[in-house]
């Protein structure tokens, strides 16, 4: 015999949905709610008395501040000199000058794997915009 329970119909509406379903969108946490209450009208005076410690040499105000001015970037702008891309045979070069720079070791593979997303993106914008001019060419031609 088997020792699996049957602990009743399974709905299906509910299984592998995002989300909480138990807590509605925007509903904040207790605790969240009420730091928020306690902080309610002295935000400019924790950050005039954040930004005194940095000026007097603590450094974990400092780089708080620091944080909050100028926040880390997650990835860097990405420099390399890619053809005009006006068609799908353009990407196509585009992404030879890619795959050229990472051989060569002037961007990492994941750079360029970045770049020729936005690439491919972008080859399918233009193929969308090709069948749109050439589906309104073909009506005009049936309705003449």
């Amino acid at each position: 015999m088997s020792s699996v329970r049957n602990n009743g119909p399974k709905t299906a509406d509910t299984r592998f949905k995002p989300g909480n379903p138990g807590r509605p969108p925007g509903a904040r946490h207790r605790v969240t709610r009420a730091i928020e209450e306690l902080l309610e009208g002295e935000h400019e005076a924790l950050t005039r008395k954040a930004i005194d410690l940095a000026l007097g040499g603590n450094m974990i105000a400092l780089k708080l501040c620091l944080d909050r001015i100028s926040p880390v970037r997650s990835h860097s702008p990405i420099a390399v000199p890619l053809p005009s891309v006006t068609s799908a045979q353009d990407a196509l070069a585009a992404s030879s000058a890619l795959i050229a720079a990472v051989g060569a070791g002037e961007l990492t593979a994941d750079e360029a794997a970045r770049v020729t997303s936005l690439l491919l993106a972008h080859r399918s914008l233009i193929e969308v915009a090709d069948i749109e001019r050439r589906l309104a060419s073909l009506e005009a031609r049936a309705s003449k």
